[in-house]
């Protein structure tokens, strides 16, 4: 049973509250938006929204597949019934699809892995034809053998601490559990380190038994449940790996996949935990450290194996089509400036939960718009509803929109609001900082179906509810803005941020929708409707919350854009990253008097000696002056703007409008972040070695990670011009 979140009944004055709201940022005058967003929600319809979960995710629909033409028909039809002007945009797509997958184990230990999924009787869906098998998208051809080693969760750490035992990988095939990072570090990590080969599992600690009853009892994964998924390189560049830079249309110039930059060279494979059971058990070596060892029943060890194994796996290496749904209404006085609105439609099988339950909801949306359309209502901007293919090999179809559209997207976008999977439970949302305070707003006026308070009150008391200690819960509970979370990657959010600078939010409820059906034959309906939003109101509640963000941006008087929150924002991460510096020189002295003072660890084994630590180069100071400065002009900016705009009239609000949207543009560095030039935002990034995990600053905290000293003083330089850059821009608004 899962934990819930209770709200003291004190907290219920806000709804009496909410209707009564007197005025909204960017507006002159509130009463005409409020009662069009009230005609707006009386049109949504959970019900709907369940009936369109159902049927998009009645067959499977990966990209190329007939399932997959399917479902962008007939959001097409949704789009085109509800009065936009619809059409689908096509992008030649290379997306490989496994023709030999094998693994077996020979020596001590024969077993030949099932690599299958067991059909249910309880999920209607699990046992249809044209499903696609269990594997890791963008894996390389191969056909190795070797001895096996067990990495934990894969990442840089993990290699430290084999490391310290002596055992190195090169000419091995490595076993890494989910978690922890996204799954492409994992194999990244392992080919850094010399392995051959890499396979990854579900621990059931973590997603299994450990975590709750295995499905369909409960809803976390059984022993043959496997998570598929894309192991592209994404940090480097998202979209079709054979077009870096350029649209995947018809006629495009590509390069030959085993010369693309963001894909790796080893053989890779997704299993479950029932594969990965007899190879565990064959490991020899050392005994794993205590933070390594999962919820298999027998002691984990290190490895190498007694047995090898023997990993073969061949693709197909196809180009297929990728249908982009591209659903419009003109703007009625400023057609030219796009808020734009997306979630995809593609799944690696059924895709109920991702990405359906978040698409229902937009077409929900679409519907509702439709609805206020013909009754009168005509958006000042032009609105653009999205439904991208290709999300999960690699956000492939927004990427390559974005791409073939660069120039248009750069002069018109005023923002892109996303959407993904969705959930029972908690408003989770992020994106560009100058938006903090339409978030905060917003989440104030949007009721909780669970609760009956705003999902602003119920995130509130979430995070005090988990907050680690008195003064932390205090904060959460005194908070009056909502902590909108930074962007990294994973969805198709990435390449409006980071590589054009439009500013973007990501928006989507979760946290009582626990589960391991994630990219499985068990992401379906059946599944959905049982554990993860039961009514289908969070779907309502989505549709409620990203429906306000496109309404008050396409009608405001004043884009919503507020730079003085960023600019705290920024000067947050500046200091934190000050602090990170000198806590690193700090730990870095401690190691090495420890070292000069013989002061070893031992292994588990108090008879095994781990390797002798190194002395570390010590940490040099860094100068953030000219970050620091560039911060004191943009606060003055920053403010000096927002002066400007509560004093414009409106023919002077339109031209601030026209160029407030684009400021974020400032910020992105000409070269690109170091070894990742596509990757442009001075101030978000996925990181190098998280994934789909933030980096804020993303060019300096990295170089400090990896000690580079000239390139943490490089990076302080380029992002101190980013902020200079726009806090001149906006001087001259």
């Amino acid at each position: 049973m899962k934990t819930r979140i209770f709200i003291p009944a004190l907290f219920c004055f806000i709804i009496n509250n909410i209707n009564a709201q007197k005025s909204i940022l960017g507006f002159k005058s509130s009463d005409t938006e409020i009662k069009n967003e009230k005609i707006f929600d009386a049109q949504l319809s959970a019900q709907r929204i369940g009936e369109n979960i159902k049927k998009l995710s009645s067959v499977p629909h990966h990209v190329g597949s007939v399932g997959g033409k399917m479902v962008a028909s007939e959001i097409e039809s949704v789009f085109k019934q509800a009065g936009w002007d619809t059409k689908i945009e096509t992008y030649q797509l290379m997306f490989p699809t496994p023709i030999t997958r094998t693994l077996e184990m020979n020596g001590a230990t024969n077993y030949k892995a099932k690599l299958k999924e067991t059909p249910l009787k309880e999920d209607a869906t699990s046992n249809q034809a044209d499903q696609l098998p269990t594997y890791n998208c963008w894996s390389a051809d191969g056909d190795v053998t070797a001895n096996l080693v067990f990495v934990n969760y894969g990442l840089p750490e993990d290699y430290e601490t084999l490391a310290k035992y002596g055992i190195d990988v090169k000419g091995k095939i490595v076993i890494a559990k989910y978690g922890r990072s996204w799954r492409g570090i994992k194999p990244k990590v392992a080919q850094e380190h010399g392995a051959i080969g890499c396979l990854i599992y579900s621990d059931p600690i973590d997603d299994g038994y450990g975590a709750g009853d295995a499905y369909p009892i409960g809803a976390f994964k059984n022993d043959q449940t496997v998570q598929r998924g894309s192991i592209m390189d994404m940090v480097i560049y998202p979209g079709d790996p054979t077009t870096p830079n350029q649209p995947s249309i018809e006629g495009a110039i590509r390069v030959d996949h085993n010369d693309a930059k963001n894909l790796l060279k080893i053989p890779v494979l997704p299993i479950s935990y029932g594969d990965a059971t007899p190879l565990l058990k064959d490991m020899e070596g050392p005994v794993a450290p205590k933070n390594w060892v999962g919820g298999l029943p027998f002691a984990y060890h290190i490895g190498p194996s007694k047995s090898q194994v023997h990993l073969k796996l061949a693709f197909d290496w196809k180009i297929r089509p990728g249908l982009n749904v591209i659903a419009t209404i003109k703007g009625s006085e400023f057609p030219d400036q796009w808020v734009i609105r997306g979630n995809h439609h593609d799944g690696w099988v059924n895709g109920a939960a991702d990405p359906i339950s978040g698409m229902a909801a937009e077409l929900d949306e679409a519907i509702a718009i439709g609805a206020l359309l013909k009754q009168g209502w005509k958006p000042k901007r032009t609105l653009v509803y999205c439904a991208w293919d290709a999300e999960e090999p690699g956000l492939m179809g927004s990427t390559e929109w974005v791409e073939n559209h660069a120039a248009e997207l750069q002069a018109k976008a005023v923002a892109y609001i996303n959407s993904d999977g969705n959930g029972r439970g908690f408003l989770g949302a992020e994106g560009s900082h100058a938006f903090a305070p339409l978030i905060t707003e917003i989440s104030k006026t949007v009721i909780d179906p669970q609760t009956g308070v705003s999902v602003f009150e119920r995130s509130k008391a979430a995070r005090a509810t988990t907050a680690s200690t008195p003064a932390a819960k205090k904060e959460a509970f005194e908070s009056k803005a909502y902590p909108l979370g930074a962007m990294g990657s994973g969805s198709d959010y990435s390449s409006f941020i980071q590589h054009l600078g439009v500013p973007s939010l990501n928006i989507g409820y979760g946290g009582e929708d626990e589960g391991g059906e994630y990219h499985s034959i068990y992401d379906s309906y059946d599944m959905y409707k049982r554990f993860k939003d039961p009514t289908f109101a969070y779907g309502v509640t989505l549709a409620q919350t990203t429906g306000r963000v496109v309404m008050r941006l396409a009608n405001a008087d004043a884009l919503q854009f507020d730079f003085t929150e960023l600019h705290k924002t920024v000067k947050g991460y500046i200091n934190e990253l000050i602090n990170n510096v000198n806590q690193l020189r700090e730990k870095t002295k401690i190691e090495n008097e420890l070292v000069n003072n013989k002061a070893y660890i031992y292994a588990a084994d108090p008879t095994e000696k781990l390797t002798t630590p190194k002395v570390l180069a010590e940490v040099p100071f860094v100068d953030f002056t000219p970050i620091q400065n560039a911060l004191v002009h943009f606060e003055k900016a920053a403010a000096s703007s927002e002066t400007l705009k509560a004093k414009a009239d409106a023919v002077k609000l339109a031209a601030i409008n026209q160029k407030i949207f684009t400021a974020e543009q400032q910020l992105l560095s000409t070269n690109g972040l170091p070894r990742r030039p596509w990757f442009k935002h001075s101030l978000y990034a996925p990181g190098f070695y998280t994934g789909y995990g933030v980096k804020t600053v993303p060019g300096v905290r990295e170089a400090i990670e990896q000690k580079n000293w000239n390139e943490v003083n490089e990076q302080v330089n380029e992002v101190a011009k980013a902020i200079e850059r726009l806090s001149v821009y906006l001087e001259a608004l």
